[in-house]
């Protein structure tokens, strides 16, 4: 058995105590901007939030007319931008332990003086551990909301997005419309194929996807073989042809497999959101849809305006 230390119970130490709490005392009320700086970014792991912070921390040693900071996280760009800029610029790579998190620059009318110049990259190199502490958690929280394979939001992230949409759509009554689309016989390919090709197409149906859809439109994995996709300011009819377009896409996905050449076809379900309508309620008219679709021979897209239609 591994022997554990005991812990040292000795008595109260008055002096230690009292140090501690001078010490709490100037952590809180320093007016040390650095002792501010970081007392006010450990806060938060909001990067948006910290970057507010550090720009105001900074604007009281050195003014700048502008701040920019940009950082791909998770493969999504992240930008960041405050005032307006001058020609003036001086611009950082923030960087710790050999890491990146990103690219700040400041920009004025008139020149930096190298003492502004170092009192920056003071600040910045109080600044950049909470500055990866809040990269790295938006780095987990978009973990959490990707599928693994297709690389796309997965069903979480949707289950966010519609809730928001519902509450967008309610207070300024815009159209929204969901399409569910379902791979077509895929059992049947994984049966046959394995899951290593299941898994190609799959990754293949989620670019297609994407192609086929607007910047706005947002893809997501529902589950198994079945997709979603939001599309905004979107009215029942046009959201029809965009899921024509997405079988169109879909079809075109062929993978060799040897002496064999695998492609996939999908159905599609739609459905309009309804004023006063909850995402589940919406979601269940889109998957009705859809298993009308399915229940038609496949291949074809079907509408679900109502519950009871």
């Amino acid at each position: 058995m591994k022997n554990i230390p005991t812990i040292n119970k000795s008595g109260p130490q008055p002096q230690k105590l009292a140090a501690l709490r001078q010490a709490h005392r100037e952590w809180t009320e320093s007016p040390d901007a650095l002792t501010r700086l970081t007392r006010r970014l450990s806060t938060t792991l909001n990067l948006e939030t910290q970057l507010a912070i550090l720009a105001e921390e900074i604007s009281a040693v050195v003014p700048f007319d502008c701040m920019n900071y940009r950082h791909q996280i998770a493969a999504r760009e992240f930008v960041y931008a405050t005032g307006m800029g001058g020609p003036h610029r001086c611009d950082y790579r923030l960087n710790l332990e050999g890491s990146f998190y990103g690219t700040l620059s400041l920009s004025r009318r008139q020149k930096f003086a190298e003492q502004e110049l170092e009192g920056i990259e003071l600040i910045l190199a109080a600044a950049i551990c909470p500055i990866r502490n809040a990269c790295q958690f938006i780095a987990i929280e978009q973990a959490a909301l990707t599928d693994s394979l297709t690389g796309v939001p997965n069903k979480r992230a949707m289950d966010e997005v519609l809730a928001r949409a519902c509450c967008l759509g309610d207070r300024h009554g815009e159209d929204y419309s969901l399409i569910l689309c379902d791979l077509d016989h895929f059992k049947a390919v994984n049966d046959r194929y394995g899951h290593v090709v299941g898994d190609h197409i799959l990754k293949l149906a989620a670019v297609e996807l994407q192609k086929a859809v607007r910047n706005s439109d947002s893809v997501y994995r529902f589950g198994g073989e079945e997709f979603a996709i939001l599309l905004p300011h979107t009215n029942e009819s046009h959201a029809r042809v965009v899921a024509d377009r997405i079988r169109e896409y879909i079809s075109s996905i062929s993978v060799n497999c040897g002496d064999t050449d695998v492609s996939v076809s999908t159905s599609c379900g739609v459905a309009q959101r309804l004023p006063d309508e909850t995402a589940n309620q919406w979601l269940t008219r889109a998957d009705e849809a859809l298993y009308r679709a399915k229940d038609h021979g496949r291949d074809c897209t079907r509408v679900f305006a109502a519950i009871g239609n």
